[in-house]
């Protein structure tokens, strides 16, 4: 009689992973949560620039009204759905979001010439936070 000490695919005393993974199985890169990790890398980086840039480029009509609002939301938005599409858990994408939303514009207000604080921005990235998580429910269902 053989005993082994692997159980599904871990050395049942030490924990360490035991397991080649199949011939067939796609390479890490090609696995869906890289994609979402880097497409969070990508919109985190984004609203980092969005937010904390001392003066943003001028791209386009600025005159348009609640044009910076509409920005504001998307990068949220942008942010929490990827984050939930990397698997993070959604109380911990949440709440990152909501007290991000908060100290971003105390940071705009307090540390950054050219920049001030905005409530009604505070308001903005609460609604992308609540767009971001709508959307990946939605995609989750399909």
């Amino acid at each position: 009689m053989s005993l082994s000490r692997r159980r599904g695919g871990r050395d049942i005393l030490t924990g360490e992973m035991t397991a080649t993974p199949p011939p067939d199985a796609p390479p890490a890169a090609a696995r869906p949560g890289t994609r979402a990790r880097i497409l969070l890398g990508v919109a985190v980086a984004l609203q980092l620039l969005v937010l904390y840039a001392p003066r943003l480029p001028d791209v386009g009509p600025t005159d348009v009204p609640g044009l910076d609002k509409l920005g504001h939301a998307v990068v949220f938005a942008a942010v929490t759905l990827t984050g939930l599409r990397a698997g993070l858990r959604p109380g911990l994408v949440i709440g990152f979001g909501l007290a991000h939303a908060v100290v971003s514009e105390v940071l705009q207000h307090a540390v950054l010439p050219g920049r001030s604080g905005d409530p009604f921005d505070v308001l903005a990235d609460v609604v992308g936070v609540a767009l971001g998580l709508i959307l990946a429910r939605r995609i989750a269902r399909t």
